[in-house]
Order: C-alpha cells, then structure tokens, then sequence
C-alpha cells in the first residue's frame, strides 16, 4: 500500500498484491468524508489517467479537479480505524 497523492481535500491510496502488482486504489475525499476502492478496469483506466495528468505536472487543484470527477461514486462513508 502507497499512499500516492495527499491534499487538503483527497487522499489516493495504491494497494499491489505481494508481487508487487498494482491491484487498485482508494480515493478518499476527506471534505465530503466518503471514500471509494477502485479495482479491475476501472483501476487500470484510472492509472492511465493518472500517468498523463502527472506528466502535464498539474498544480495540486489541477489533480484535485480531476478526482472530483470520482465524487458521485463515493458512497462508502469515511472512518477512522
């Protein structure tokens, strides 16, 4: 597990299998306090998406722009372990 962006507003955690593999992802919207885990395709979409922004080196409310589009999908609600 790697924590991979942290702002203000949104968390985004990588989650690889013991080989090392990417698995998916939790994007965690600590403002609206939801979360929601993202695997399979979706996770693989994401990813790519992820690289491209990344190589635009956005300013952090360009990234949190773009995880805001993930907002209607949060429905987990978010705890504290």
């Amino acid at each position: 597990m790697d924590m991979i962006y942290n702002s203000q507003s949104y968390c985004v955690v990588e989650f690889k299998d013991p080989e090392g593999v990417a698995g998916g992802f939790e994007i965690m919207d600590k403002l609206g306090r939801r979360e929601i885990y993202i695997g399979g395709d979706l996770a693989a979409h994401f990813r790519t998406d992820v690289q491209a922004l990344i190589r635009s080196e956005p300013s952090e409310e360009e990234v949190d722009d773009f995880l805001r589009r993930f907002e209607g999908l949060m429905q987990q609600p978010l705890v504290m372990h």
